[in-house]
Protein backbone atom coordinates (compact mmCIF):
# COMPACT_ATOMS: atom_id res chain seq x y z
CA UNK A 1 0.00 0.00 0.00
CA UNK A 2 1.28 3.74 -0.39
CA UNK A 3 0.58 6.52 1.47
CA UNK A 4 -2.82 7.38 0.24
CA UNK A 5 -3.96 3.98 0.45
CA UNK A 6 -2.39 3.20 3.86
CA UNK A 7 -4.44 7.29 5.17
CA UNK A 8 -7.65 5.94 3.59
CA UNK A 9 -7.67 2.27 5.26
CA UNK A 10 -6.08 2.62 8.43
CA UNK A 11 -7.05 3.81 11.22
CA UNK A 12 -4.83 5.80 13.85
CA UNK A 13 -6.36 4.25 16.69
CA UNK A 14 -5.56 0.93 15.29
CA UNK A 15 -1.91 2.27 14.61
CA UNK A 16 -1.53 3.49 18.38
CA UNK A 17 -3.02 0.10 19.60
CA UNK A 18 -0.04 -2.01 17.62
CA UNK A 19 2.29 -0.63 19.85
CA UNK A 20 -0.14 -0.55 22.51
CA UNK A 21 -0.19 2.91 23.39
CA UNK A 22 -4.18 3.74 24.65
CA UNK A 23 -6.05 6.69 25.39
CA UNK A 24 -5.88 8.47 28.83
CA UNK A 25 -9.08 9.94 27.74
CA UNK A 26 -11.71 9.92 24.76
CA UNK A 27 -14.42 10.63 23.36
CA UNK A 28 -15.81 9.43 20.45
CA UNK A 29 -13.91 12.17 17.74
CA UNK A 30 -11.30 12.83 19.78
CA UNK A 31 -8.61 11.51 22.59
CA UNK A 32 -6.00 12.46 24.66
CA UNK A 33 -3.14 10.07 24.54
CA UNK A 34 0.81 10.26 26.72
CA UNK A 35 2.96 11.70 23.96
CA UNK A 36 5.40 9.44 22.31
CA UNK A 37 8.40 10.66 22.55
CA UNK A 38 8.59 11.09 26.15
CA UNK A 39 7.67 10.73 29.55
CA UNK A 40 4.63 12.80 31.01
CA UNK A 41 2.14 12.76 34.14
CA UNK A 42 -0.53 15.05 31.67
CA UNK A 43 -1.68 13.77 28.55
CA UNK A 44 -0.51 16.10 25.68
CA UNK A 45 -0.87 14.25 22.53
CA UNK A 46 -4.17 15.28 21.12
CA UNK A 47 -5.82 12.40 18.57
CA UNK A 48 -8.57 13.20 16.12
CA UNK A 49 -10.11 9.75 15.00
CA UNK A 50 -12.27 11.66 12.63
CA UNK A 51 -9.01 13.42 10.76
CA UNK A 52 -6.68 10.60 11.15
CA UNK A 53 -4.06 12.78 12.37
CA UNK A 54 -2.65 13.93 16.21
CA UNK A 55 -1.00 16.77 17.72
CA UNK A 56 1.67 16.86 20.25
CA UNK A 57 1.02 20.12 22.89
CA UNK A 58 4.01 19.57 24.37
CA UNK A 59 6.40 20.42 21.36
CA UNK A 60 3.83 21.31 18.85
CA UNK A 61 4.76 18.58 16.23
CA UNK A 62 1.77 17.34 13.97
CA UNK A 63 1.51 13.59 12.86
CA UNK A 64 -0.15 11.22 10.41
CA UNK A 65 -0.14 7.44 10.36
CA UNK A 66 2.93 7.39 8.72
CA UNK A 67 4.97 10.50 10.52
CA UNK A 68 3.76 8.77 13.98
CA UNK A 69 4.99 5.53 13.42
CA UNK A 70 8.41 7.01 12.17
CA UNK A 71 8.80 8.26 15.14
CA UNK A 72 8.07 5.18 17.18
CA UNK A 73 10.08 3.58 15.10
CA UNK A 74 12.70 5.52 14.55
CA UNK A 75 12.30 4.67 10.53
CA UNK A 76 12.16 6.55 6.79
CA UNK A 77 9.07 6.31 4.98
CA UNK A 78 8.82 2.94 3.01
CA UNK A 79 9.85 1.44 6.41
CA UNK A 80 6.92 2.85 7.87
CA UNK A 81 4.81 1.88 5.13
CA UNK A 82 6.47 -1.39 5.34
CA UNK A 83 5.19 -1.48 9.32
CA UNK A 84 2.14 -0.84 8.81
CA UNK A 85 1.11 -2.86 5.15
CA UNK A 86 2.15 -6.27 7.73
CA UNK A 87 -0.42 -5.41 10.30
CA UNK A 88 -3.71 -7.11 10.07
CA UNK A 89 -6.27 -4.02 10.96
CA UNK A 90 -9.18 -6.21 9.87
CA UNK A 91 -10.82 -6.22 13.39
CA UNK A 92 -9.10 -2.90 14.70
CA UNK A 93 -11.13 -1.11 11.18
CA UNK A 94 -14.60 -1.85 12.86
CA UNK A 95 -13.52 0.27 15.39
CA UNK A 96 -13.09 3.63 13.20
CA UNK A 97 -15.16 6.63 13.71
CA UNK A 98 -16.67 8.44 11.30
CA UNK A 99 -17.49 11.91 10.40
CA UNK A 100 -21.26 11.77 10.69
CA UNK A 101 -20.51 10.71 14.26
CA UNK A 102 -22.36 7.56 14.08
CA UNK A 103 -22.39 5.43 17.45
CA UNK A 104 -20.44 1.89 16.54
CA UNK A 105 -22.50 -1.00 17.58
CA UNK A 106 -19.93 -3.04 19.91
CA UNK A 107 -21.15 -5.09 23.14
CA UNK A 108 -20.57 -8.10 24.41
CA UNK A 109 -23.63 -10.71 23.41
CA UNK A 110 -22.47 -13.51 25.44
CA UNK A 111 -20.00 -14.90 28.71
CA UNK A 112 -19.22 -17.99 29.47
CA UNK A 113 -16.74 -20.84 30.49
CA UNK A 114 -14.21 -22.15 27.50
CA UNK A 115 -16.10 -23.84 25.55
CA UNK A 116 -15.39 -23.36 21.87
CA UNK A 117 -13.06 -26.18 20.01
CA UNK A 118 -11.02 -23.39 18.33
CA UNK A 119 -10.42 -21.62 21.97
CA UNK A 120 -9.63 -24.60 23.89
CA UNK A 121 -6.89 -25.21 21.23
CA UNK A 122 -5.63 -21.98 20.89
CA UNK A 123 -5.46 -22.45 24.90
CA UNK A 124 -3.10 -25.63 24.56
CA UNK A 125 -0.84 -23.92 21.53
CA UNK A 126 -0.24 -21.38 24.33
CA UNK A 127 0.59 -23.92 26.97
CA UNK A 128 -2.45 -22.24 29.82
CA UNK A 129 -5.03 -24.55 28.82
CA UNK A 130 -4.58 -25.81 32.72
CA UNK A 131 -5.98 -22.18 33.64
CA UNK A 132 -8.55 -21.84 31.98
CA UNK A 133 -10.99 -20.97 35.17
CA UNK A 134 -9.16 -17.56 35.38
CA UNK A 135 -10.38 -16.25 31.73
CA UNK A 136 -14.00 -16.60 29.93
CA UNK A 137 -15.14 -17.52 26.40
CA UNK A 138 -16.53 -14.04 25.62
CA UNK A 139 -19.03 -14.04 22.35
CA UNK A 140 -19.41 -10.10 21.02
CA UNK A 141 -20.57 -7.77 18.06
CA UNK A 142 -18.43 -5.18 16.36
CA UNK A 143 -20.38 -2.65 14.07
CA UNK A 144 -23.05 -5.38 12.98
CA UNK A 145 -20.40 -8.44 12.80
CA UNK A 146 -19.94 -11.47 15.55
CA UNK A 147 -16.91 -12.74 16.70
CA UNK A 148 -15.32 -14.48 19.74
CA UNK A 149 -12.46 -14.93 21.75
CA UNK A 150 -10.59 -15.33 25.00
CA UNK A 151 -11.80 -12.83 27.62
CA UNK A 152 -9.64 -11.44 30.53
CA UNK A 153 -11.68 -9.26 32.65
CA UNK A 154 -9.71 -5.88 34.13
CA UNK A 155 -10.56 -3.69 37.21
CA UNK A 156 -12.90 -1.88 35.08
CA UNK A 157 -15.21 -4.26 34.29
CA UNK A 158 -13.74 -4.43 30.27
CA UNK A 159 -12.42 -7.64 28.81
CA UNK A 160 -9.18 -8.13 27.18
CA UNK A 161 -10.14 -10.47 24.58
CA UNK A 162 -7.90 -12.42 22.31
CA UNK A 163 -7.73 -15.14 19.48
CA UNK A 164 -5.57 -16.32 16.83
CA UNK A 165 -6.67 -13.11 14.61
CA UNK A 166 -7.11 -10.46 16.90
CA UNK A 167 -6.20 -7.93 20.27
CA UNK A 168 -8.68 -5.72 20.73
CA UNK A 169 -10.30 -4.40 24.37
CA UNK A 170 -14.01 -4.32 24.56
CA UNK A 171 -14.87 -1.89 27.30
CA UNK A 172 -12.76 0.75 29.05
CA UNK A 173 -9.24 -0.41 29.51
CA UNK A 174 -8.01 -0.92 32.70
CA UNK A 175 -4.90 -2.92 34.64
CA UNK A 176 -6.38 -6.28 36.45
CA UNK A 177 -5.21 -6.94 39.95
CA UNK A 178 -5.07 -10.22 41.68
CA UNK A 179 -5.45 -9.55 45.68
CA UNK A 180 -4.11 -12.73 47.31
CA UNK A 181 -6.23 -13.44 50.64
CA UNK A 182 -3.37 -15.30 52.44
CA UNK A 183 -2.04 -11.85 52.91
CA UNK A 184 1.16 -13.68 54.59
CA UNK A 185 3.97 -11.82 52.06
CA UNK A 186 3.96 -8.36 50.70
CA UNK A 187 5.18 -8.77 47.44
CA UNK A 188 3.72 -8.08 43.41
CA UNK A 189 4.69 -9.70 40.35
CA UNK A 190 4.14 -7.75 37.47
CA UNK A 191 2.87 -9.04 33.91
CA UNK A 192 1.95 -7.15 30.85
CA UNK A 193 -0.26 -9.32 29.20
CA UNK A 194 -2.52 -12.26 30.68
CA UNK A 195 -1.03 -14.81 29.03
CA UNK A 196 2.19 -14.00 30.81
CA UNK A 197 0.12 -14.00 33.87
CA UNK A 198 -1.76 -17.38 32.89
CA UNK A 199 1.82 -18.71 32.43
CA UNK A 200 3.28 -17.44 35.82
CA UNK A 201 0.23 -19.93 37.26
CA UNK A 202 1.42 -22.76 35.51
CA UNK A 203 4.97 -22.15 36.62
CA UNK A 204 4.05 -21.44 40.39
CA UNK A 205 1.78 -24.52 40.81
CA UNK A 206 -1.18 -22.04 40.40
CA UNK A 207 -3.03 -21.28 43.52
CA UNK A 208 0.13 -21.66 45.97
CA UNK A 209 1.37 -18.35 45.07
CA UNK A 210 0.97 -16.00 48.05
CA UNK A 211 1.53 -12.95 45.96
CA UNK A 212 -0.50 -10.31 44.44
CA UNK A 213 0.03 -10.39 40.69
CA UNK A 214 -0.77 -7.18 38.60
CA UNK A 215 -1.48 -7.51 34.73
CA UNK A 216 -0.61 -3.95 33.03
CA UNK A 217 -2.62 -5.32 29.77
CA UNK A 218 -0.53 -2.38 28.23
CA UNK A 219 2.53 -0.88 29.42
CA UNK A 220 0.39 2.90 28.51
CA UNK A 221 -1.30 1.49 31.66
CA UNK A 222 1.36 1.81 34.34
CA UNK A 223 0.63 5.15 35.65
CA UNK A 224 -3.02 3.77 37.18
CA UNK A 225 -0.83 1.68 39.57
CA UNK A 226 2.26 3.83 40.32
CA UNK A 227 0.81 5.02 43.51
CA UNK A 228 -0.46 1.27 44.05
CA UNK A 229 3.22 -0.40 43.48
CA UNK A 230 4.61 2.10 46.86
CA UNK A 231 2.62 -0.48 49.24
CA UNK A 232 4.97 -3.90 48.56
CA UNK A 233 7.91 -4.66 49.75
CA UNK A 234 9.33 -6.22 46.80
CA UNK A 235 7.99 -5.97 42.79
CA UNK A 236 8.64 -8.94 40.77
CA UNK A 237 8.45 -8.12 37.37
CA UNK A 238 7.95 -10.00 34.06
CA UNK A 239 7.81 -7.99 31.47
CA UNK A 240 8.41 -8.50 27.52
CA UNK A 241 11.75 -8.32 26.27
CA UNK A 242 11.00 -5.13 24.24
CA UNK A 243 11.40 -1.96 23.52
CA UNK A 244 8.15 -1.09 25.45
CA UNK A 245 8.92 -3.54 28.41
CA UNK A 246 12.57 -2.85 28.64
CA UNK A 247 11.45 1.07 29.19
CA UNK A 248 8.68 0.13 31.94
CA UNK A 249 11.32 -2.09 33.91
CA UNK A 250 13.95 0.81 33.57
CA UNK A 251 11.17 2.89 35.16
CA UNK A 252 9.94 0.58 38.44
CA UNK A 253 13.14 -0.11 38.73
CA UNK A 254 14.05 4.01 39.02
CA UNK A 255 11.31 4.78 40.88
CA UNK A 256 11.04 1.86 43.66
CA UNK A 257 12.79 -0.53 46.30
CA UNK A 258 13.99 -4.24 46.30
CA UNK A 259 12.65 -4.42 42.04
CA UNK A 260 13.75 -7.86 40.82
CA UNK A 261 13.43 -8.45 36.67
CA UNK A 262 12.60 -12.37 35.79
CA UNK A 263 13.11 -11.67 32.33
CA UNK A 264 16.33 -12.80 32.37
CA UNK A 265 14.63 -16.23 32.69
CA UNK A 266 13.46 -16.03 29.29
CA UNK A 267 16.24 -13.23 27.90
CA UNK A 268 16.52 -15.25 24.30
CA UNK A 269 12.11 -14.91 24.41
CA UNK A 270 10.19 -12.22 23.75
CA UNK A 271 8.00 -12.97 26.72
CA UNK A 272 7.44 -15.75 29.65
CA UNK A 273 5.03 -17.27 27.54
CA UNK A 274 7.15 -17.96 24.29
CA UNK A 275 9.96 -19.06 26.57
CA UNK A 276 7.42 -21.96 28.03
CA UNK A 277 5.80 -22.92 25.07
CA UNK A 278 9.35 -24.04 23.84
CA UNK A 279 9.85 -26.54 27.14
Amino acid sequence: MNCEKIKQKVGIRAVLESFGIFPVKENPKTAFYFAIDREEKIPSLSVDFVKNKAFDFGNGKSYDLISIVQQINKCSVSEALKYLSKLDFTVQNELKYHENNTQISNHILEIKEIQHPALIQYLKSRRVFEQKHRIKEIHYELKGRKFFGIGFQNNSGGFEIRNLHSKICLGKKDVTLIVNDKKSKNEIVVFEGFFDYLTYRNLENSDNSNCDCLVLNSTAMLFKVEEKLKQYEKISLFLDNDKNGKSVKSKIQSQYRNVEDCSLIYHDFKDLNEWFCTL
